[in-house]
């Protein structure tokens, strides 16, 4: 029995020592080398290598196929397969002639992530199974441990095993872009040399192989145009042009990108990327007359004396688009400036020096037009940016003597438009005259009406409405219309007027400049600089400069105090022509914009102590009080005001013994004796009795006199309290401190006139004075 048993102890090692080795040469070629086999493939190859089986579970718990197993754990591709495999037993040497117990713990068993993956359902024979499928991007591998444990006491029989698992990736995942949807925008000259943008989709598979590797290609451009002009590089998703663009075949381009990888099978995904174009400069700006005639009056300016048009067919309000005109040849005496208006991109001529009729009776102007962007072309698909010749005008311009020439009156006509302006209704009459008082034969003629709405009546100069106004016109800029009306003599050779008519087809008062800033501290310093008072047009972009300044002179104190300096275009300067106190001052502008609109605004200068030189001191607001002057100027005149009062009760009332009755008076009372008051009464004469109150209205104008003296003295005083919040006067060795008193400020002033019951109404604190003065009047009857 014995030797039967040792030579079966010793079989059975000798099996357990030759399956030990097979079973760690397919651990070390699994598990160490981590090669990865479908589970048909190591299926079978274990069945072929082991003969035994393998115990696996499809999706209804069906075994599949088994195999006996110990101290092994495979690799397996468990996407695939619900419950992949399991070990039929657990072997270890220990177990024979002992009730052992198999356990399995670690991420996957009882610990995050995935807990409750992996279990032993047979913790006898060791049968290890997978519940589920796993998602190997958020878990590429699990780290197991297993172990052997006495079934009866607990205690480990053998050291612990830990397997680490992998999970084989499968093309389960789409490359993804971070957005659907791309919006960018180029411009028309756009180099093929460098990249537009750059497209970038990620994929989640396992990095470093075919299921990740992403590939790009366009798969649809939208407009097709004759070839494709963007193309796309396929490795790193950036898109570059292949050719020009023109922005007035095709503003935008929709572009759809593909991602994909290299999968199987082939996953992909798609993302639009928008494009905007932005229009470049490849029409230059062309002159719609040759040359121009112009007639100029001496001896004077004219603004805006004649209005250049050109033609461009790039986007309007661009660079490609807003022209830069030059006075290349003619204007050596700087006598002439030319600006552009950014509303109608026109050439604005205006002589800002008078000419002279005998030093130069005609002049010739060469003037050229570019625009701020530089000029590109295309040649053969690429992009050429080259400097062009600028396009060229001449203005041939007469100076005429200042008496012959008719003159519009006035220059600039500014009109609003009025509701019912049908055609044929009569729009204005606008007439031009010589300045000598010759005869008025001047023919007139519309120089500048682009809309063709109104006509003008050659002999009368009555301008008529041929077509409705449409304020939707391409020539109507910010609501305004120019018209210019020229007036031509009949005299030999003829001579030439020009008047504007500024029609405003919305409310002019939108349109008047106004001042940038209304309020400005200025500090008091003893070299006081010229303050810059700037104006601004309400609208953006009207551009309605240059500005002219006037002071308002209503009175002798602006004419004194302040002076204009140099304008500067869009401001001015404002002198100080003497030194003033620290206050508030009001300066009256009139301010007017090159089409002749002005308006009149108010500038409030705060002349203010600056403490570091530069900002007004803002000091907390003070208690008024009444100085001893103060004081005794109200003293006086209430008191004056009372003793006129009783005389006018004293010589217009009849007698009475009865007295006025005095309500009592709300409120708590307060009577405050002063030093110059005394207890003795005011009356030493008598008086008449007060028998009723009477209407006393053929002397209201005494009563009148005196309020106006008392407003007078209280003005005088409001107007030092702006001093009072900002001066605290000085105290001297020998002077004591003034007696503060609030007393005054209880008193109400007011400024209407007296009522007709003044006296009745006087209150109780007068009611002793009124019965002393009763009393002798009494005594004296």
């Amino acid at each position: 029995m014995g030797g039967s048993r040792n030579t079966q102890r010793k079989e059975e090692t000798i099996g357990w020592e030759r399956y030990e080795s097979l079973y760690r040469a397919v651990y070390l070629h699994i598990v160490q080398r981590v090669v990865m086999l479908q589970p048909r493939k190591l299926l079978s190859w274990l069945r072929t290598s082991l003969h035994n089986g393998l115990i696996c579970k499809d999706k209804v718990g069906r075994k599949i196929v088994g195999l006996k197993l110990f101290y092994f754990c495979s690799v397996f591709p468990i996407h695939t397969v619900l419950c992949c495999f399991s070990f039929q037993k657990l072997f270890n040497n220990r177990s024979f002639n002992t009730s052992v117990k198999y356990l399995i713990s670690g991420p996957g068993v009882d610990e995050s992530p995935e807990i409750g993956l992996f279990s032993i359902e047979d913790d006898e024979n060791g049968h290890v199974y997978v519940h589920r499928t796993i998602d190997r991007e958020k878990t590429p591998s699990f780290q197991i441990r297993f172990d052997i444990v006495h079934r009866e006491t607990g205690q480990p029989l053998d050291r612990p095993l830990y397997f680490k698992i992998k999970v084989k990736d499968v093309n389960d995942n789409a490359p993804e872009f971070p957005e659907e949807e791309f919006s960018i925008s180029i411009r028309e000259n756009h180099s093929e040399d460098d990249p537009v943008f750059q497209v970038t989709a990620l994929d989640k598979d396992e990095s470093g192989t075919a299921n990740s590797h992403v590939s790009y290609s366009l798969s649809t451009q939208i407009p097709l145009l004759d070839g494709f002009p963007f193309d796309i590089d396929p490795t790193t998703g950036t898109i570059h042009l292949s050719g020009c663009l023109n922005y007035k075949t095709a503003s935008t381009f929709k572009l759809l990108v593909k991602a994909y990888d290299q999968g199987t099978p082939q996953l992909s995904s798609t993302a639009t990327v928008n494009v905007a174009i932005e229009d470049a400069n490849n029409h230059p700006p062309v002159f719609t007359r040759d040359n121009y005639q112009l007639q100029i009056s001496e001896g004077r300016e004219h603004s805006a004396a004649l209005w250049l048009q050109v033609e461009d067919e790039d986007s309007p309000y661009t660079p490609a688009w807003r022209a830069k005109y030059t006075i290349i040849k003619g204007n050596e005496k700087e006598q002439f400036t030319i600006e552009t208006d950014p509303d109608t991109n026109e050439g604005i001529l205006s002589v800002i020096k008078p000419l002279s009729y005998k030093d130069d009776s005609e002049k010739r102007l060469i003037i050229s037009v570019a625009n701020e962007e530089p000029f590109f072309s295309c040649e053969n698909g690429i992009v050429m940016t080259s400097s062009l010749e600028p396009m060229n005008t001449t203005v041939n311009i007469k100076v005429t003597e200042l008496q012959n020439v008719p003159q519009f009156h006035p220059p600039i006509l500014v009109v609003q438009k009025e509701d019912e302006m049908k055609p044929g209704r009569m729009f204005r009459k606008y007439l031009a005259t010589y300045p000598d008082g010759g005869p008025n034969k001047i023919r007139y003629e519309l120089s500048r009406d682009p809309a063709g709405w109104l006509s003008v009546d050659e002999n009368s100069g009555v301008l008529t409405v041929v077509k409705e106004f449409d304020q939707e016109s391409p020539y109507v800029n910010n609501s305004l219309y120019t018209i210019i009306v020229h007036g031509i003599g009949h005299d030999t050779p003829p001579q030439t007027g020009t008047g504007t008519i500024l029609l405003y087809l919305s409310d002019i008062k939108e349109h008047m400049p106004t001042l940038v800033d209304p309020s400005l501290d200025v500090c008091d310093k003893k070299e006081m600089r010229p303050l810059i008072i700037k104006a601004k047009s309400p609208l953006v972009h009207s551009h309605s400069w240059p500005f002219t300044f006037e002071l308002a002179e209503d009175s002798e104190d602006v004419k004194s105090t302040w002076k204009l300096g140099r304008n500067f275009v869009e401001s001015v300067e404002l002198l100080m022509l003497r030194s003033l106190p620290q206050g508030t001052y009001v300066v009256p502008f009139i301010i007017r914009d090159r089409r002749g609109l002005s308006t009149r605004q108010n500038q409030h200068i705060r002349l203010c102590f600056c403490p570091d030189g530069h900002a007004c001191e803002d000091l907390p607001q003070r208690a008024v009080r009444f100085g001893g002057g103060a004081i005794a100027i109200i003293l006086t005149a209430f008191l004056l005001l009372l003793v006129s009062s009783i005389l006018l009760c004293q010589f217009n009332v009849p007698q009475s013994k009865s007295k006025a009755v005095f309500l009592p008076q709300e409120g708590e009372q307060t009577f405050i004796n002063y030093n110059e008051e005394s207890s003795k009464p005011l009356c030493h004469s008598g008086l008449y009795t007060i028998q009723k109150t009477v209407q006393v209205r053929h002397h209201d104008h005494i009563i009148q006199t005196v309020e106006k003296i008392l407003n007078q003295k209280l003005y005088d005083q409001s107007a030092l309290e702006p001093y009072w919040a900002s001066y605290a006067p000085c105290i001297y060795a020998l002077e004591g401190e003034l007696e503060k008193s609030n007393s005054f400020h209880s008193l109400s002033m007011g400024s209407d006139d007296l009522p007709t019951d003044f006296l009745n109404t006087l209150g109780p604190k007068f009611s002793a004075l009124d019965e002393i003065c009763q009393k002798r009047f009494s005594s004296f009857s």
